[in-house]
């Protein structure tokens, strides 16, 4: 552990302790808001001073084992420990060390996931159809919701636009490094040559805020109209102007909303979907500086980023920022992120943590 980081421990370990002899005080519930501010800090550092107290233990159990290799009758013991409380320690200081990287507030947040055909006519829209059923498979297979707020069909299947919202725990922390460019090369079901095309689609992430102080909406920069769901849904969404659309005037973004029957709901969740549009705008624009010198580009707003290609001759999925490929192509397409998406988390990790113990 570098010298950085350490004082970053020391730091947050002694704030645990402050934070926990607020709590004790016998005033301390009479500010409720603040009460509640306090103990979800504490209750965020004690994981932290847990983890800092088995790596310390664990510590003491190797110094005490390696003593143990003296003594002839108890080496053999002291060995097989040894390698016991090694394999603790590698896991342990992992552990501690993924502490330590500031928490993303918005990890917990329900998110908009937004699949868009990009470059390939027909084929990008097959594809993007292939990426939103492989995130609405990987959301089934987390136990989230998901919920289809509009789509716009392609001329021959799959969608020129679609967008979802999924909420569940760490959803957004598992899917906020999927924001680019995702391309396909494969045989089109059209290509009678059987010559291999390359298509692409675009997928944007946003987290849903449960309120966004610093984006603010003004009735007189809002176009809303309302219009007739099409799709499935029965006959009531034929008869009724239940399908909302915003239009920003300002920056141009229209979001629509047409899953619930009710117009007020549709309202609600398009004005939902604007503010994370709008506030997502407004952190690429921060970021932008800071992301153009790191490898990994995550929550920068580029959706012109080719991120990942999707081979289909050879069944390979490649994700660029991280020079990974899998050849498992199928399992992937049917939901199974889990090798992907934890390889991504951990590169973040490992950059965040090197920006650490770089700073003073």
């Amino acid at each position: 552990m570098t010298p950085a980081l350490r004082r970053r421990l020391e730091r947050l370990l002694e704030r645990h302790h402050e934070v926990g002899l607020l709590l004790a005080q016998p005033d301390a519930a009479d500010d409720p808001a603040r009460f509640r501010e306090l103990s979800r800090e504490y209750a965020q550092t004690q994981e932290l001073a847990d983890a800092f107290a088995a790596s310390e233990k664990n510590a003491r159990e190797l110094e005490h084992a390696r003593a143990m290799l003296a003594d002839p009758d108890l080496r053999e013991l002291a060995r097989e420990e040894l390698a016991q409380l090694q394999a603790e320690r590698e896991r342990l200081d992992e552990r501690l060390m993924s502490l330590l990287i500031p928490r993303d507030p918005l990890d917990d947040a329900s998110l908009f996931l937004e699949v868009r055909a990009g470059t390939g006519g027909d084929e990008a829209a097959l594809f993007a159809g292939d990426l939103l059923r492989m995130y609405l498979r990987y959301a089934e297979r987390k136990g989230w919701r998901a919920q289809l707020l509009s789509t716009h069909e392609g001329e021959h299947g799959g969608y020129k636009e679609a967008v979802a919202r999924i909420e569940g725990a760490g959803a957004y922390a598992a899917l906020k490094f999927e924001s680019g460019t995702h391309r396909v090369q494969r045989v089109p079901v059209t290509e009678a040559s059987g010559r291999i095309h390359t298509s692409a689609a675009t997928v944007a992430i946003l987290p849903e805020m449960e309120a966004i102080a610093d984006i603010e909406l003004r009735d007189a920069d809002l176009k809303i109209d309302t219009f007739r769901a099409s799709g499935a849904g029965g006959q009531h969404v034929n008869k009724t102007d239940s399908a909302v659309r915003i239009t920003h005037l300002p920056t141009g973004i229209v979001v629509e909303c047409q899953d619930e029957r009710s117009q007020h709901k549709n309202r609600a969740r398009a004005l939902s979907l604007l503010k994370a549009r709008l506030l997502d705008q407004k952190r690429a624009q921060q970021t932008a500086e800071q992301a153009a010198t790191r490898k990994l580009q995550v929550g920068t707003g580029d959706r012109s980023q080719r991120i990942r290609t999707y081979n289909f001759p050879q069944g390979r999925v490649t994700d660029h920022r991280i020079n990974l490929t899998l050849h498992q192509l199928p399992q992937i397409l049917d939901g199974d992120l889990d090798e992907l998406t934890g390889a991504l988390r951990r590169e973040a990790h490992a950059e965040a943590l090197a920006a650490l113990g770089e700073s003073a």
